[in-house]
């Protein structure tokens, strides 16, 4: 389909729907879990293993053919941990694997397809023993990682930083830099003194965040009707 068909009645009976679903499903999964979260089907993530917080204002999707999946792992010193902030986006397809820690500031933004992971899991020389080649990732506020990059153990990425699509991550990246490439080097920085306008600076004020919401949803379904809606699902045109 290229536009929304549903009338809006059934689209806010379906978005109370998917935040029921959110609530009494998904959230459960996370040791804490700020106000304010919103899901993209949720019922298509998976949050394995304990550990798991999740800050507010958050932003979470999934699709069919793209899970989103946080996992960690227990292990002889306890097990690994994953700290997500506010205003955070995980996008499509993001996986995030923790044997030790992945902490996320506020406002971090990760692309479809996206991987963070700490540990390389086997040894270079034994790959028996799982569990042992393992380094903190700590992801500052403002990082926006891109489509399908993947950052390893042990990486430390500054504020503002920007990681490009399909990039592989393997040493620190220094705040205000755009890096891309396998492995990623430095192709662009940024200059700290411009503003930067990030995630909170819509989703700080609720009431705000509700009031645009409410004018996407009637703009979106302006002129929808129930029985053009049936009509779509039954006899579909070209060009709806």
């Amino acid at each position: 389909m290229r536009r929304e068909h549903r009338p809006k009645q059934l689209k806010r009976f379906t978005e109370a729907a998917t935040r029921f679903y959110a609530h009494r499903f998904l959230e459960p999964h996370f040791d804490s879990v700020g106000d304010g979260l919103r899901t993209v089907n949720p019922w298509l993530m998976a949050v394995n293993g304990g550990s798991i917080h999740l800050g507010r204002s958050a932003l979470l999707a999934a699709m069919p053919d793209r899970r989103l999946m946080l996992t960690t792992v227990r292990n002889r010193n306890g097990g690994g941990q994953i700290r997500i902030g506010n205003f955070c986006l995980l996008s499509p397809g993001v996986r995030i694997e923790s044997n030790q820690s992945v902490t996320i500031g506020d406002n971090c933004m990760l692309a479809a397809n996206a991987y963070i992971g700490d540990s390389d899991w086997h040894g270079l020389y034994n790959r028996l023993t799982a569990f042992r080649c393992t380094a903190p990732v700590v992801l500052g506020d403002n990082v926006w990682i891109g489509m399908g990059a993947v950052v390893t153990k042990g990486v430390n990425i500054g504020e503002n930083a920007i990681v490009g699509a399909g990039s592989i991550v393997t040493k620190d990246v220094a705040a205000n830099t755009v890096v891309a490439g396998n492995p990623a080097k430095v192709v662009k920085r940024l200059n700290p003194r411009r503003r930067f306008l990030k995630r909170d600076y819509l989703l700080a004020d609720a009431e705000r965040a509700d009031a645009i919401d409410q004018e996407l949803l009637d703009y979106i379904t302006a002129g929808n009707s129930w029985a053009n809606w049936l009509r779509t699902l039954i006899y579909p045109l070209r060009g709806d």
